[in-house]
């Protein structure tokens, strides 16, 4: 294992940070599952849809807009949509991906946390062993928070009130913290964060982020 994603590269502090954030989304796939519980899906569905999608806000998304009376199509569509974001995620780390079966292993493990490990290390090995460590970590941790997450949901009253679906965001804001030093990356990061605020009174769900991207522009002309 260690020889085969180049763990070895990686030192001792990235590795903890990676084994804390997959239990951290494995926390949020006790929501998750809970949550899917509580809407009076079975396990099969947020299940099927940890496996298959692997890609979690488009995952509450799609139970969210079903149990309430939404279209499977139109839930689904609203999900791509969220993820949109995965096509400049795919250019960024295509060297970390690899080719061939490795290649689409590699396409369906890419998630923000693996794609944040994997671009903030300094070497190619480092970057290749982190985004794989991380993306399979989650790949194997958010299905098993599903399956608790839906075994405990009837003991848990308000999902909501734990707190858990706070965890996510705010383990992305601890990953990029140190980034925002940068007076560009600050910048863009700031603007495309109002843009989204700014358009959530009159988008749909899942839309904002993808307007918070415009965020970019306002980097490329401070530059």
């Amino acid at each position: 294992m260690m020889r085969l994603f180049g763990l070895s590269s990686l030192n001792g502090g990235v590795i903890k940070a990676i084994a804390l954030v997959c239990l951290a989304d494995g926390l949020v796939g006790i929501s998750y599952g809970s949550l899917a519980s509580s809407y009076g899906f079975p396990l099969w569905v947020p299940l099927s849809l940890s496996l298959l999608v692997l890609a979690g806000a488009s995952e509450f998304i799609f139970i969210g807009m079903v149990a309430g009376g939404g279209s499977p199509l139109a839930a689904a569509a609203a999900g791509i949509l969220v993820n949109a974001r995965h096509l400049p995620f795919g250019i960024a780390v295509r060297d970390l991906v690899g080719r061939g079966q490795r290649g689409l292993l590699g396409c369906h493990i890419m998630n923000d946390e693996s794609v944040v490990f994997g671009l903030a290390q300094s070497s190619t090995s480092q970057r290749k062993a982190a985004y794989w460590l991380c993306g399979i970590g989650i790949a194997l941790c958010w299905p098993l928070g599903v399956i608790l997450g839906t075994a405990l949901g009837q003991f848990i009253p308000d999902t909501h009130a734990t707190g858990l679906d706070a965890v996510f965001p705010a383990i992305l804001l601890a990953l990029i913290f140190s980034s925002l030093k940068k007076l560009t990356t600050l910048i863009s990061a700031s603007s495309g964060a109002l843009i989204a605020l700014a358009s959530v009174p009159l988008l749909p769900v899942g839309m904002p982020v993808l307007f918070s991207l415009l965020g970019l522009l306002v980097r490329r002309r401070a530059q």
